[in-house]
């Protein structure tokens, strides 16, 4: 079964105050290799701020493998993307693609 997990995040002052090269040079040198780590999780990132007023960003997360998910998870807040923090979670909204296609498919029908 596919889960993504939609992260809403803030991106906080200390992440702000850094510069453009900073930041890229965080992602690729922190966030990509955490991401390496775990193959059986996507991660795609979407910024928010210029459209809702209740996050900044977005960090979709898609898995077969919620374990992985979770350790990955637990890998970024060993990082300063979340104990500095530079983002403060917002919420984290589970779902499932497909979900009630699957289901039909698994009873049968209906």
């Amino acid at each position: 079964m596919k889960l993504t997990f939609f992260m809403l995040l803030n991106s906080q002052p200390v992440w702000l105050a850094k510069t453009r090269r900073e930041r890229r040079e965080f992602t690729e040198g922190v966030i990509a290799p955490i991401l390496a780590r775990y193959p059986a999780v996507s991660m795609r990132y979407y910024d928010a701020e210029a459209f809702s007023g209740r996050c900044t960003d977005i960090a979709v997360f898609e898995t077969e493998d919620a374990e992985a998910y979770s350790d990955l998870v637990e890998a970024l807040r060993d990082t300063p993307f979340f104990n500095a923090p530079y983002y403060q979670v917002v919420d984290i909204i589970p779902a499932v693609e497909g979900g009630y296609q699957s289901y039909e498919a698994r009873i049968g029908g209906v």
